[in-house]
């Protein structure tokens, strides 16, 4: 769910761009450096504005409880699969040993 809001956020940004630029007036090749400087200032608002609305959304949407769900389940998870990989090693050691 979260990749859905970068891919709009991106889109978003990519859009404002295409909009700035449409907007320049049309010159030569060469642009004059304060030019470039005004319209990356514009894209860096942008971005900056675009990054606070994302971390709102963030905070506004963060559910400790289920934080804590999350991290527990991970955490049970890794157990298991620690235990089952040790288990499997030493299968695997005992046959390429020839133990029995």
């Amino acid at each position: 769910m979260g990749t859905r809001y970068f891919l709009a956020l991106f889109l978003i940004l990519l859009v404002l761009g295409f909009e700035v630029q449409g907007t320049l007036p049309q010159q030569e090749e060469t642009a004059s450096p304060a030019m470039l400087t005004k319209v990356q200032e514009s894209l860096l608002g942008y971005w900056d504005l675009a990054k606070t609305a994302a971390h709102k959304l963030y905070k506004k949407t963060y559910l400790p409880a289920m934080d804590e769900k999350i991290r527990d389940i991970y955490s049970k998870s890794t157990a298991a699969v620690t235990t089952y990989a040790g288990i499997f090693t030493d299968q695997v050691i005992s046959l390429l040993k020839g133990e029995h």
